[in-house]
């Protein structure tokens, strides 16, 4: 498969983009639940202390949401997309 073939394969709309994105974000915080609370229970009642006092919460958190917002995870649900496209596509005709 050439790269443009490839490009064209894996490009969406910009605003697709962002959707899936803040789709991403959300299966995150979703998933990452329990570290959320964890972190938020540790702030409670804290201002400037948080950043020491609750920094195993928070290099957890960031941990957990890593594994559900990267580059890897965003591409695999622009290809579940575009295969939706054309799967939509394809009836229509």
């Amino acid at each position: 498969m050439g790269y443009v073939q490839e490009a064209r394969e894996n490009h969406v709309k910009k605003k697709v983009e962002e959707a899936l994105r803040s789709k991403m974000k959300q299966k995150a915080l979703k998933e990452c639940d329990l570290y959320t609370a964890k972190y938020a229970e540790c702030a409670r009642g804290r201002t400037l202390s948080i950043v020491w006092q609750c920094r195993k919460q928070a290099k957890e958190l960031n941990e957990c949401l890593r594994q559900y917002t990267n580059d890897s995870v965003l591409e695999e649900m622009k290809k579940e997309y575009m295969l939706q496209q054309e799967g939509k596509g394809s009836v229509r005709v």
